[in-house]
């Protein structure tokens, strides 16, 4: 059942290239940084890296669709001291569609946890880290969902994208992309940004 889904979502992507061809990507929620930040400041960097891929790299085939779709190892550093907790968003903005194509939420992420294992299991609340919560991807299940771009399409780059936040938020499972960036607006004490691409 699983497996339809997945086809019946890559279908759609296809058929959606005669749809959006030519047209441009409509500007992305972008979380504004905690108030205590000085104006016109930006929020701090955090670093992200994992075993599987460096930077701008492809990803191993492990962690797609078209092989074990198992979420990769990630770790981080240079937290911001204030740090509540954190909030991860996957997405591939090169889909053919007009908003970039969401692969994993996972939120509530306790600041003492300085990565996540690899193959993070897709349920709501995942046993680790402890008091995790996971968001829909766009195939509107829960967890991560690996690179599955069309076939042809090209180079496909998948964002990992961290934020650090100022407080425990009292977020529910479940949110979407787009519920999630507007629940963590005016919370963000730091981010930090990695890219891993995939072909078909």
């Amino acid at each position: 059942m699983k497996h339809n889904v997945r086809l019946t979502s890559l279908g759609l992507l296809v058929a959606s290239t005669v749809i959006t061809s030519g047209c441009s990507a409509p500007r992305e929620p972008t979380p504004e940084p905690a108030a205590s930040s000085k104006a016109g400041e930006r929020p701090m960097s955090i670093k992200i890296t994992t075993p599987a891929f460096s930077e701008g790299q492809p990803i191993p085939k492990r962690h797609s669709e078209d092989g074990e779709d198992l979420s990769p190892t990630l770790s981080w550093s240079s937290l911001p001291a204030d740090t509540k907790e954190l909030a991860l968003v996957v997405d591939d903005p090169d889909a053919p569609r007009t908003e970039p194509w969401v692969h994993w939420l996972i939120y509530k992420i306790p600041a003492d946890a300085d990565g996540l294992k690899e193959g993070v299991p897709q349920q709501e609340k995942p046993s680790s880290p402890t008091g995790a919560v996971q968001g829909k991807n766009s195939w509107g299940t829960v967890g991560y969902r690996g690179p599955a771009p069309p076939k042809g399409h090209g180079t496909h780059h998948y964002h990992f994208k961290l934020y650090a936040l100022d407080a425990a938020l009292d977020l529910k499972p479940g949110l979407d992309k787009h519920e999630l960036l507007n629940a963590i607006s005016g919370h963000v004490l730091g981010q930090g940004e990695m890219v891993g691409t995939y072909q078909r």
